[in-house]
């Protein structure tokens, strides 16, 4: 079997592009994969292209030699070129899975667990205000959610005001309040505040029992979260910008950080989210990965899941997204109501394969993308859309 092209679309889903790769091959079996970056779809995808060439004609059953040769020809420029390793390595695992008529799970050993927790993101799509949280968090709790995330903060950066984060308190308690102790609550911070504001403000919320404080300050130097990490009182979680496996060793190095949040397609694939996987189980620390993709990338993390065992929670927007793309695979998780878990895959590669009719009918938009300095971000419109 020779890998003979390699094929991208691009997908609008509203408030961002997806980009979905499909490794063809001189058999009747091809791979899928995704390759999302908010705001560089258009960049990645030539990437994909550009780089393809050096495994035209490869084996793709030999999916580690496949992935290393996309890395090591040229100089590894970073993210993008991590991201392009990464949709090709899935993609391939995908083709062997098909082969041998087994999961990709199977494949690297065989499950821990036939489910994981999940977190609901990308929910809160109102007005930043406790009544129209907890209106929406209500649908969410419905669905069987346990936990959910929430960047409460606006647009505020490197400091908060104080009648803003009066603002934030309010909606995280109203949360609180209203789904007791059980819930768990997340916190998103994008990196936003300055390394003594992450601090300050995370003591203000520290007596509503929050799950985590992810992203609290800049990635620009990975010291800074550890230091923020050993004086915080909440947990701190991060990793989602980390595009090597070494920066995890890093993290570990500063030991006060024991959530990593690898983003399995930027970060080169499956392998190399393992290999994260390993170096936290080494320290204590858990992984949690990072997904704000589509559906491809959630069946990915979920391939993760099943035989990483210090695996502990995976993010999911796919319920709040925009409902025709439910059709855009032939699978797609459904949260359990009585634990909040999804489901395994259990068919052979991913589980799971594209609706080429939603994906042609919804093509790239150059105005979807996620922008959290831009006021009403929450409502997740779209930075070219307009309210009605």
């Amino acid at each position: 079997m020779k890998i003979t092209n390699i094929e991208t679309y691009s997908v609008s889903a509203g408030w961002k592009n997806w980009l979905f790769v499909k490794v063809c091959t001189d058999s009747d079996v091809y791979g899928i994969s995704e390759a999302t970056i908010n705001g560089f779809i258009a960049t990645t995808e030539a990437a994909v292209h550009e780089l393809a060439r050096f495994v035209i004609g490869e084996d793709p059953r030999q999916v580690n030699a496949v992935a290393n040769t996309i890395i090591t020809t040229v100089a590894d420029v970073g993210h993008i070129h991590r991201m392009v390793m990464g949709a090709i390595e899935v993609a391939c695992w995908d083709i062997l899975g098909k082969t041998l008529g087994v999961p990709i799970w199977q494949l690297l050993g065989g499950k821990h667990r036939d489910s994981i927790l999940a977190y609901a993101n990308g929910w809160y799509r109102t007005e930043r205000t406790p009544e129209n949280f907890v209106r929406i968090a209500k649908t969410v709790v419905a669905k069987g959610f346990k936990a959910l995330k929430v960047d409460p903060f606006g647009t505020a950066k490197f400091f908060s005001s104080n009648a803003d984060l009066n603002l934030s308190f309010e909606i995280l308690h109203a949360l609180r309040k209203e789904f007791g102790p059980d819930l768990k609550i997340l916190i998103d911070v994008h990196s936003r505040f300055a390394p003594s504001e992450a601090l300050r403000i995370a003591k203000r919320l520290a007596g509503l029992d929050l799950f985590w404080w992810e992203e609290p300050t800049t990635v620009e130097r990975i010291e800074l979260t550890n230091e923020i990490a050993l004086r915080c009182p909440i947990p701190v979680a991060t990793g989602e910008q980390f595009d090597k496996v070494g920066d995890f060793e890093t993290l570990a190095r500063g030991k006060h950080v024991s959530i990593y949040q690898p983003e399995p397609m930027s970060l080169g694939g499956i392998t190399n989210t393992i290999a994260v996987a390993n170096i936290a189980h080494a320290n204590g620390a858990w992984i949690a990965p990072h997904q704000s993709g589509g559906p491809v990338a959630t069946a990915v993390c979920l391939q993760l899941a099943a035989i990483i065992p210090n695996f502990l929670i995976q993010e999911h927007f796919d319920p709040f997204n925009e409902p025709w793309t439910r059709e855009l695979v032939t699978w797609t998780p459904e949260v359990e109501a009585e634990t909040g878990h999804l489901p395994i895959p259990k068919l052979p590669g991913l589980g799971l394969d594209l609706n080429m009719d939603v994906v042609r009918a919804h093509p790239y938009d150059p105005n979807a993308y996620f922008d959290t300095s831009k006021p009403g971000w929450e409502k997740r419109l779209g930075a070219g859309t307009k309210e009605s």
